[in-house]
């Protein structure tokens, strides 16, 4: 095996690789497309997203993944994939982000993925994250996870220049934000529940003027947290994410995962420190990208492949013949 310290991360050659990873996650689990079986739907991304991970020239090792490897047998935490030969890099992934919304045929289906120099990404426990994000063009600090939902509804407003009333939240549709929900109707904002998918949630605030999301906050998955500050830090905007613990078995697996300060406030760049790909392919529709569908003897896809050194945004669109 050659010495990895004469391998350089070339985002550039390495990203239409990461589009076909997730492109090939979203092509199996799209067979599934409500069917009703999520674990069936998830195994399938699993095991395409792995495959075609092994054959990019690369030294990788998993910190967002399936779960700790007693929990998952493939694309587990440390995880070690890719050909041997390449740089050493950190990837953070979910094959199939919305195992539910693609079992009942519901928008926004992802298979996600992405990829940055190794030590870079936060290893994140799986556990929940408080998170608060918002698009481009803002300065620094305009929200806070410290402040009250409200008043970052109305700081966000002042800074866009709007009333309250045109501000848009996206909040995951769960008892634990009831509070939360109640308070930003106070204010006039307008709230977009989703059920699933909140690195999509997240995303849609980085694109506001085609998804009409200002907003993304509440609490949802760490690791998810990661991917959706990768997708950002190409994209532009900000998030920030406070772990949220819920017994000592989560401590103690946030402790594993090297964590010491349980109350931190991660910001975008304390989650990915370095340049980062990202690679997003539609398995079912959605604001941000369209699924997988089947046209006469072709299966079309659509993926959104970034690159934070560049900031480049690409859509492609794929296609091949039905197997």
């Amino acid at each position: 095996m050659s010495d990895a310290s004469a391998f350089e991360f070339k985002d550039r050659m390495l990203s239409l690789g990461l589009a076909r990873v997730s492109e090939a996650a979203a092509i199996a689990s799209a067979k599934l497309i409500g069917r009703g079986d999520e674990k069936a739907a998830d195994q399938a991304a699993v095991d395409a997203m792995r495959t075609q991970l092994n054959l990019l020239d690369i030294r990788g090792t998993v910190v967002i993944g399936e779960g700790e490897r007693d929990e998952a047998p493939m694309l587990y935490i440390g995880e070690e994939v890719g050909s041997g030969e390449g740089p050493e890099v950190d990837i953070a992934l979910d094959p199939l982000e919305g195992t539910t919304l693609t079992a009942k045929a519901m928008p926004n289906a992802l298979a996600v993925i992405a990829l940055a120099p190794r030590g870079s990404m936060l290893h994140a426990p799986d556990v929940y994250m408080w998170k608060l994000a918002i698009g481009p063009g803002f300065p620094e600090g305009v929200v806070s996870l410290d402040a009250d939902p409200a008043d970052n509804v109305r700081e966000l407003a002042r800074a866009k220049g709007v009333p309250p009333e045109q501000i848009t939240v996206c909040i995951l549709e769960r008892p634990r934000h009831a509070e939360m929900i109640d308070k930003v109707r106070a204010t006039g904002a307008s709230i977009r529940l989703i059920t699933d998918g909140d690195v999509a949630g997240v995303i849609h605030c980085a694109e506001s003027s085609a998804t009409g999301i200002d907003m993304y906050m509440g609490a949802g998955g760490a690791p998810e947290g990661v991917l959706a500050a990768s997708a950002l830090r190409c994209m532009g905007g900000q998030i920030y994410g406070r772990l949220w613990f819920r017994s000592d078995d989560e401590k103690a697996r946030a402790t594993r995962a090297g964590i010491t300060d349980f109350d931190r406030v991660y910001s975008l760049r304390d989650m990915v420190t370095a340049d980062v790909i990202f690679a997003a392919t539609g398995v079912t529709d959605g604001s941000i990208l369209k699924g997988a569908r089947r046209d006469g003897a072709y299966l079309e896809t659509e993926t959104l492949l970034m690159r934070s050194k560049t900031g480049s945004v690409r859509r492609i669109t794929y296609r091949q013949k039905n197997q």
